[in-house]
């Protein structure tokens, strides 16, 4: 059976490359009917928290990415990881290492200053038994490092092809530190070998720890499993994608109102092709189309914009009640009202997602309005104010506006929009001359839907109310600008 893993490091949150690789493991799985495998790989006690474990949870889960059996914390298999660390010292692969820090940054700056690859001397490789026991009877601090004897070291790998290095340019690297805790590259092999893990998909970055991990493998008598490297995520200017380029964690994209199965199409297109222009995929699409095949060579550039616009499609597709469902939770934690009345105003709500739906591209876009539509304003854009308000007949305009819509007997976007009209006809001015003023009056802003539209949904007593606070505060600004 098809196993893979995802096996992340809880120094921080879920990364969008790290999404990415979780999502291809997670498709390659669910296409051979295998199983999804998740390893928190935390043998770094210092940087490792559980707020960055219970992120990647949170993380995962959120795009759908269950795993399918419990998750494997590495800090707590050290017992097994030095177990093999001790049959490797006892076979004569590996050994102790008893240089200094000091001596080995001095044999570093050495190489650097004759503009030569570092590599350990093997100072220590000689060393006999009854040194070792010496050095060990006074307490002496000391790495295990693994002998690397191959002059070429070979790997498979299902996107590239034969690679080969020089085991020399790898030298004899260390397996456990001095404090007795197996380095990254010692515990994923012993990991992988018991989790039954065939397929190892990961970033290109790693490709060396691959030459260095079949080594351990091939020590320790253990088949390798499949490997799989893919190109990394680069940001618009060709480099890394990292903090510069804007958000990178999945928890950010989250808070700013994508939706889950957008960022999950959109990271599942990234760096693979259903071969193909089509780019909207449901996940059982995706798991039906994801081959191998499809993985492209070169690095896949995060296009901030194009997720936008995917997220934009999504949230159009969607019907008011699941926006509703969706965002409830941020418009209650940010204080526009409390449950009780989002629940009782619900059909409210929906007329004003409906309205809203075609404007925004972030579930976020849908709280702002909320301020006007919920609240009466409490402030008027300031340049809005200056172009639309200083006129001296606005005042009478409105007013006159006002009363038409206090005299209709059905509220509806068609009546109110004839009652605007009308009156503009009649003042002999253009319909925005009149829509414009009002629409700040009503809103406290210069930009919004449909006025009529934003006009039936707050409702005739709010209306009439907003337009008489309005009417106050153009008076007052009148008398300070020496309008008369």
């Amino acid at each position: 059976m098809i196993r893979v893993r995802f096996a992340p490091s809880p120094t921080g949150y879920l990364h969008i490359g790290g999404a990415r690789t979780a999502i291809f493991n997670w498709l390659f799985a669910r296409k051979q009917n295998g199983k999804f495998l998740l390893r928190i790989e935390d043998t770094d006690q210092q940087r490792s928290t559980q707020q960055a474990v219970e992120a990647i949870f949170k993380g995962l889960q959120w795009l759908g990415l269950q795993w399918d059996e419990e998750p494997i914390y590495q800090s707590q298999r050290l017992a097994a990881h030095r177990a093999k660390i001790q049959q490797l010292l006892e076979q004569k692969l590996a050994y102790r290492c008893f240089c200094s820090a000091e001596r080995l940054a001095d044999e570093r700056k050495k190489a650097i200053a004759e503009k030569k690859q570092y590599v350990y001397d093997r100072k220590c490789l000689h060393l006999s038994e009854s040194e070792i026991s010496e050095l060990l009877l006074d307490d002496m601090p000391y790495t295990v490092r693994f002998h690397v004897s191959e002059d070429k070291v070979a790997i498979q790998d299902l996107q590239h092809g034969e690679i080969k290095i020089d085991g020399s340019a790898i030298g004899d690297f260390i397996i456990q530190r001095a404090d007795g805790s197996p380095v990254y590259q010692f515990a994923v092999v012993v990991d992988d070998h018991e989790m039954a893990v065939t397929h190892v998909i990961r970033g290109d970055d790693h490709l060396l720890n691959t030459h260095k991990q079949a080594l351990l493998f091939r020590a320790l008598g253990w088949p390798l499993p499949e490997y799989l490297h893919i190109p990394l995520i680069h940001g618009a200017d060709g480099k890394r994608l990292s903090k510069r380029h804007g958000a990178t964690a999945v928890h950010e994209y989250a808070e700013k109102g994508v939706l889950p199965e957008a960022l999950f199409n959109f990271l599942g297109l990234l760096g693979w092709s259903s071969g193909d222009d089509r780019e909207f995929f449901s996940r059982d699409e995706l798991i039906a189309h994801f081959s191998v095949d499809g993985l492209q060579k070169g690095s896949a550039v995060f296009d901030e914009k194009k997720l936008e616009w995917m997220n934009a499609k999504y949230i159009a597709a969607l019907s008011e009640s699941e926006i509703f469902e969706r965002i409830q939770d941020k418009i209650v934690e940010a204080d526009f009202c409390d449950r009780d009345f989002l629940v009782e105003k619900k059909a409210d709500f929906l007329k004003i997602f409906a309205l809203l739906k075609p404007r925004s591209k972030y579930l976020v876009d849908f709280l702002d309005p909320l301020n006007y539509f919920i609240r009466d304003p409490q402030e008027y854009d300031e340049a809005g104010t200056q172009k639309l308000w200083k006129n001296k007949e606005v005042a009478d305009q409105i007013c006159q506006l006002q009363e038409r819509l206090r005299a209709l007997h059905d509220w509806t976007e068609e009546s109110i929009e004839k009652a605007c009209r009308d009156l503009a006809s009649e003042l002999q001015i253009s319909a925005g001359k009149l829509i414009q003023p009002c629409r700040l009056a009503l809103t406290g802003r210069t930009a919004t839907p449909g006025l009529f539209e934003v006009m039936n949904i707050l409702g005739k007593e709010t209306v009439l109310r907003r337009l008489s606070h309005a009417l106050v505060k153009i008076e007052k600004l009148h008398s300070d600008w020496g309008v008369v």
